[in-house]
């Protein structure tokens, strides 16, 4: 007699902030001997080729934003049609629990799964659940939360919750086991906004280095990722005023250059403030504006309110306010390292831990034969 492997079925698409804590998830089952699926959307796709599952399900999904009759009608149209296609492929493949990571391309599968009785978790990544996860919430057994505090995770939600954290990849921990580095020249500055990039970093970088003092202009070294269009202009505007800088459209180490730097200046995804925080770097947060429910705002706040980040919001952000707490920064070194201290304080070195006990718990027996 011998158990049969059993199979999970993680739901994750769209985004890197989705798709990472997926990805983590997914190495830590393989391990403990599980086979994974993933079921994604079109847009979440274009990780598979490096997303650890046996095999990658395209399932129909779409964002229900707009008030338009029509659009609305198309999008419910879609996700049927998405819950049909999950529902064809948990009859086939049988997963002892369903697991998904938010956004909208979670949403069929974890419908599917309640229909057909399967166990299933939500991870909920960022400090305000989600809208898709706040729908599918009272149809699981249980869900991960990322922040001890998160809105919206309150009554029947509060009560089948478990805080386990961000999952994050084996890039991340290996970083996160480097201490701060010296603050001697050159002073290493990094700058990203998600995977393609931030436009707001690339208008507002090359003056806000160009108001920097010459001295501390002279001791940065500039590591910033832009989007390929925004290339060209940047590396001519910080050629002009002398800034050695770095510049690619995506880093595929990047977590090893968050451990390298001692500044970062980026979003507030949930999984970019995870990594900071079991990094353990100081960083200046300018959350995305006009996001559903404020999350990367709260993000943010989460990791300011210990005293790991200097929160930045979008709305008149000057180069010259920019500049000035970058100019501190580069003078405080003593701050800068209590910073590091502070965010490493609540980071959660083994959330992916935490989560795959968790989806243990939760799943069908193994069957034995």
């Amino acid at each position: 007699m011998s158990e049969t492997p059993r199979t999970v079925l993680l739901a994750a698409g769209g985004t890197g902030g989705h798709l990472f804590p997926a990805e983590a998830l997914a190495g830590t089952l393989s391990q403990r001997g599980w086979l994974v699926d993933l079921a994604t959307d079109e847009r979440g796709d274009r990780y598979g080729f490096r997303f650890p599952a046996r095999t990658i399900h395209i399932v129909p999904s779409a964002t229900l934003r707009a008030r338009n009759p029509l659009a609305v009608a198309a999008t419910f149209l879609t996700l049927a049609r998405g819950i049909l296609k999950a529902l064809l492929v948990l009859r086939r493949i049988r997963p002892a629990v369903v697991v998904g990571f938010g956004g909208y391309p979670s949403f069929p599968p974890l419908f599917a799964a309640s229909l057909l009785g399967i166990p299933a978790v939500l991870h909920e990544q960022n400090a305000v659940m989600g809208r898709a996860n706040r729908r599918l919430a009272e149809r699981v057994q249980a869900v991960g939360l990322s922040w001890s505090k998160t809105v919206y995770a309150d009554g029947a939600i509060a009560a089948k919750a478990r805080h386990v954290g961000v999952p994050v990849r084996a890039l991340v921990t290996e970083a996160a086991k480097h201490a701060y580095p010296s603050l001697n020249d050159p002073f290493r500055l990094l700058v990203f906004g998600g995977s393609q990039g931030a436009r707001i970093f690339a208008d507002l970088m090359p003056a806000a280095l160009a108001a920097l003092s010459v001295q501390t202009r002279r001791r940065l070294s500039l590591t910033q990722q832009a989007r390929e269009e925004d290339i060209p202009r940047l590396r001519a505007a910080f050629d002009a005023i002398g800034v050695t800088v770095e510049l690619a459209s995506f880093f595929q180490n990047l977590p090893q250059r968050i451990g390298e730097s001692h500044l970062v200046i980026a979003r507030s995804g949930a999984s970019t403030v995870a990594e900071l925080a079991v990094i353990g770097r100081p960083s200046i947060l300018v959350p995305l504006p006009h996001a559903i429910d404020n999350d990367q705002l709260r993000n943010a706040q989460a990791l300011a309110g210990v005293g790991g980040a200097i929160v930045l919001e979008q709305g008149g952000l000057t180069p010259e306010r920019l500049a000035e707490h970058i100019e501190n920064a580069v003078n405080e070194p003593n701050r800068l390292s209590k910073m590091a201290e502070a965010a490493k304080s609540i980071g959660i070195a083994d959330a992916v831990e935490r989560l795959a006990a968790l989806v243990q718990d939760i799943a069908q027996p193994a069957r034995i034969g």
